[in-house]
């Protein structure tokens, strides 16, 4: 085997052991965790906004935006609730690149996978006991969700994985909301089918035990855009998609059809100002439609402390390193204004 096994790494029960939660932090989770649920059951109505960075790159500064986004969701709590992203897993396109904390704490350090594991449980759990924010996170290797699954408020899984069955199987045993992407070429059927999958229970392999599921009911669609054969970026978040969203959902048995919009990605073509003008076309969608609005839960917008982004290295505080982000005054703005909007 051409595979060279350098160590192995602790379990998720054995760093949970080490690591453990406080009373109170498991509280704060539950709360939210229930909040989730109402929203996604259309028992309340708020805007569900996951804004965050395209990476968790920084704790500092990752710590930095959740204080201030703590006090923007205590003027907008009626109207909009709030799931930071801390994304700790990054997928990259030909596998080159940062590939988020987990592999490196230190983006201008080697692979430290030990020290990552450990390192993206302190920041989440520094999240909720400091802003007492639950958060989100990409599950981009399902093995590994379990290092978080007792913090996270939220699960995305990425274009590039929604057509995996691992991915699926393992989104099906999770008590918290799993949005499903549509996949890079713009298939809607692969996400729907993937919706299916992690919303039946089932009896699979996962880290060396049979396990079995009683499916997700939370687990519902984002809308990110997608490439046509091409290369060009398609929007898919216009009226007439959300129409044709809501079609498929009607032409299927789902419990709680939900669609979350990706404002960047395809979206925007990562042109990250464009994040505004898509929020607000979005919401206007909303008004026009009452099933609309009742579809959509939420938007997804990626947002630092600066705006754009930087090469490692650079060392521009609160800027991403990987995709650009719309930086802390705009986004507070338009927090606001979707508030107001909504």
């Amino acid at each position: 085997m051409e595979m060279e096994f350098l160590r192995k790494l602790p379990t998720p029960q054995e760093v949970k052991e080490e690591f453990p939660l406080s009373i109170e932090i498991e509280q704060i989770k539950e709360k939210r965790d229930r909040n989730l649920r109402d929203i996604f059951e259309g028992k309340e109505d708020r805007l569900i906004l996951l804004i965050g960075p395209c990476s968790a790159d920084n704790e500092d500064a990752v710590l930095d935006y959740l204080c201030r986004l703590r006090k923007v969701a205590e003027k907008v709590k009626d109207k909009i609730f709030i799931v930071p992203r801390i994304y700790t897993n990054k997928p990259r396109t030909i596998g080159a690149g940062y590939k988020g904390m987990l592999h490196q704490p230190d983006p201008e350090r080697g692979t430290d996978m030990l020290k990552g594991i450990i390192a993206i449980r302190e920041l989440h759990t520094r999240a909720v006991k400091e802003t007492g924010f639950t958060c989100a996170d990409e599950m981009l290797y399902p093995e590994n969700h379990r290092y978080l699954s007792d913090l996270l408020a939220y699960v995305a899984v990425g274009a590039r994985s929604v057509e995996d069955q691992q991915h699926r199987l393992t989104a099906s045993g999770l008590g918290i909301p799993v949005g499903m992407k549509n996949p890079t070429g713009g298939d809607l059927t692969v996400m729907m089918n993937s919706m299916i999958a992690a919303q039946c229970g089932h009896t699979f392999l996962y880290r060396g035990w049979e396990v079995r599921t009683k499916g997700n009911p939370y687990a519902h669609a984002i809308l990110r855009g997608y490439v046509d054969k091409f290369g060009r970026n398609m929007p898919n978040y216009h009226y007439e998609d959300l129409r044709y969203v809501l079609e498929l959902y009607h032409e299927r048995e789902f419990a709680n059809p939900a669609v979350i919009i990706d404002t960047n990605h395809s979206n925007s073509g990562k042109e990250y100002m464009e994040q505004i003008r898509i929020s607000k076309d979005v919401i206007h969608s909303c008004h026009m439609s009452g099933e609309i609005r009742k579809l959509v839960k939420g938007l997804m917008i990626e947002s630092y402390i600066e705006d754009g982004s930087q090469k490692i290295g650079a060392h521009c505080y609160g800027k991403s390193i990987t995709d650009p982000c719309l930086g802390w005054d705009k986004s507070e703005r338009l927090i606001y204004e979707l508030a107001e909007a909504w």
